[in-house]
């Protein structure tokens, strides 16, 4: 007699629903004539694959800055119209994903290896929107040991970790896939990824890192977002950005 074979569910599955389902959230966010960021990575996807449907479905008229390659590629994919920093020096919002959100929705990210032009982007924004799963949700960034993105000049590249172990971390140029050789960003740089461990200070560590000759930019985003949309197994979560006293 033959058996019938059951489909299980990847454990990994709500996580993608999760994704989605902040993506669908925050793009909800995004208004008639908006000059936007687009930002990189698999649940910054989904934001724009859900407004190339938007502009399909209710003629949104809207511009998009993609913040990589990746990025752009699904612009056009999905129908958005590209412009530039030059024609739209100042953006109404960014969607971009995070590798790890605090409390206080401060943003380690990088690992897609996009941070430069995402920093940039999102500076330029008068609002950052942060999208990803609860689980990039941490008490203090650093923890589980997961590295800050730094993205270097090549050259520079062994004094900067030479001087990130001084400041007691652990450091290491990443490694492109399927290629020989470093992860070259599309500012023809490399990436060092740096453990520092917990961080409860990091706008020391930002200041300290940036500061260094040969850093192009670093992936920890102190007070740049303005709210995320965390998707969970069920619904998704909105988390404001609290005011400084």
């Amino acid at each position: 007699m033959a058996k019938t074979v059951k489909n299980k569910s990847s454990p990994k599955d709500w996580i993608e629903k999760a994704k989605r389902n902040a993506a669908y959230e925050a793009a909800k966010v995004v208004e008639n004539g908006f000059a936007i960021g687009l930002g990189s990575g698999s649940t910054a996807a989904y934001a724009i694959e859900k407004i190339g449907a938007r502009i399909r479905r209710e003629k949104l008229k809207v511009m998009g800055v993609p913040t990589s390659y990746q990025a752009l590629e699904l612009a056009v994919k999905h129908g958005i119209p590209i412009t530039t920093l030059e024609e739209h020096p100042m953006l109404d919002l960014t969607i971009d994903g995070a590798d790890q959100i605090d409390d206080e929705l401060n943003l380690i990210k990088g690992m897609g290896g996009a941070l430069s032009r995402e920093k940039v982007v999102a500076s330029a924004s008068k609002k950052l929107v942060i999208v990803a799963d609860e689980t990039k949700k941490v008490k203090t960034l650093g923890e589980k040991n997961h590295p800050v993105p730094i993205e270097v000049l090549p050259f520079a590249t062994p004094v900067l970790m030479q001087k990130i172990r001084e400041k007691g971390g652990k450091s290491c140029v990443r490694e492109g896939i399927n290629k020989v050789g470093p992860l070259i960003t599309d500012n023809g740089n490399f990436i060092i990824d740096a453990v520092f461990g917990v961080i409860h200070e990091p706008v020391k560590l930002e200041c300290y890192l940036k500061s260094l000759a040969g850093v192009v930019e670093t992936g920890i985003f102190v007070r740049m977002a303005h709210f995320a949309y965390l998707g969970k197994r069920s619904g998704v979560q909105e988390l404001l950005k609290q005011a400084l006293c």
